[in-house]
C-alpha cells in the first residue's frame, strides 16, 4: 500500500486524532501549569491577543490596552480552571455542544478528501443524475376553463373548444376563448420548474406526454382545466461532466466528507458501551444502542 493510499484511510485519521488528543491533554495538564497552579502567558498567546484586537479595531493595541488584554486573559484562565475544578463544566449543555463542535471540526480536517479522479466524478454524476438534471423546457399556449363555471358541461365544453381550436383554419384569437385567469396565455422556453411554480407540480409532467403542434387536453392544474398547444419541448437530460464538473466535485467532496466523518465517529463509539436507561423494552434499548454504534 502506498503512502498516499495509507493517508486516505479513516483508521489512520482516527489514530492521528488520538495522538493529537493525547498530546493536547498532556500539554494542557503539564505545560500550562494545571498541576502546579501556574498560569503561563506565553509569547504566542500574547501575539494571538494582539492579533485578535487588531482584527476587531483595525489597529494594534496600546501598551495599556495590551496590559488589559493580558489581565483579562489571566482572569478568564483562573475562573475557568476553578469552574472545571468544581465540575461546573460537566453537565452544561452549551459547553458539551461546543466540545462536540470542536471534535467535529477536527474530524473534518483529518478526513478532508483528496482530489477525486475523473472516473469517480463520472460515477457520482451517473449515480446522482437527478441532482444535476437539466430541466425540460416548454413553449406552449393554453386556454383555461373554470370548473365552477362550467359544472356538468365541463367535458363537453372542453371537447367543443378543442374541436374549434384544431380546425384547419381556426377562427379568432385563442386568447379570447375560455375563462379569465391571472396567468400568461403563452409561455416561451420556460423550464419545468417555473411551469410547476405557476401551474402546479403535475402540469409539466402532463406537458411531457402531450403531442406537439396541436391543441390537446384536458390538462389539470391547481386552478382547474386547460387545453394546451405545445409548440416546442426540449427534453431534460443529464449534462456532460465537463459542463458541471465543479458542482459535481463539490457534491462528491461533501458526500465523501460525511461518509468519512461517520466512519470516524463509529470508530470512536466502539470505545464505549452504550446503555439506554428507561427504554420501554429491551428491543428498543438494543435498537437505540445500535444506532449510536
Amino acid at each position: 500500500m502506498s503512502l498516499r493510499t495509507l493517508l486516505k484511510e479513516p483508521l489512520v485519521h482516527f489514530l492521528v486524532l488520538g495522538a493529537m488528543l493525547f498530546v493536547g491533554y498532556e500539554y494542557m495538564n503539564r505545560g500550562s501549569g494545571l498541576e502546579t497552579g501556574q498560569i503561563v502567558v506565553t509569547q504566542g498567546r500574547i501575539d494571538s491577543l494582539r492579533a485578535s484586537f487588531s482584527r476587531v479595531w483595525q489597529r494594534p493595541p496600546t501598551p495599556s490596552e495590551m496590559d488589559g488584554l493580558i489581565r483579562d486573559y489571566v482572569r478568564e484562565e483562573v475562573l475557568a480552571r476553578e469552574a472545571m475544578a468544581l465540575g461546573l463544566d460537566r453537565d452544561d449543555i452549551v459547553i458539551r455542544r461546543r466540545l462536540r463542535q470542536k471534535m467535529e471540526f477536527i474530524a473534518n480536517d483529518l478526513t478532508a478528501p483528496a482530489e477525486p479522479s475523473e472516473t469517480q466524478l463520472q460515477e457520482y454524476l451517473v449515480k446522482h443524475s437527478d441532482r444535476f438534471l437539466v430541466e425540460s423546457r416548454f413553449t406552449f399556449r393554453h386556454v383555461y376553463l373554470n370548473p365552477e363555471q362550467h359544472g356538468d358541461t365541463l367535458q363537453r365544453d372542453v371537447a367543443t373548444l378543442l374541436s374549434e381550436l384544431n380546425r384547419p383554419v381556426a377562427q379568432g384569437d385563442f386568447r379570447k376563448l375560455g375563462d379569465p385567469i391571472l396567468l400568461n396565455a403563452e409561455l416561451t422556453d420556460v423550464p419545468a420548474g417555473e411551469v410547476a411554480r405557476q401551474f402546479g407540480d403535475e402540469f409539466p409532467r402532463q406537458l411531457e406526454r402531450l403531442p406537439t403542434g396541436r391543441w390537446d387536453g384536458p390538462v389539470m392544474s391547481g386552478y382547474g382545466v386547460h387545453v394546451v398547444f405545445v409548440q416546442n419541448r426540449i427534453p431534460g437530460k443529464v449534462p456532460d461532466l465537463s459542463t458541471v464538473r465543479e458542482e459535481v466535485a463539490r457534491a462528491w467532496a461533501d458526500a465523501r466528507r460525511r461518509e468519512d466523518s461517520e466512519q470516524f465517529y463509529q470508530e470512536l463509539t466502539k470505545r464505549y458501551a452504550v446503555i439506554i436507561e428507561g427504554a420501554s423494552s429491551d428491543a428498543e434499548a438494543n435498537a437505540l444502542a445500535a444506532e449510536a454504534h
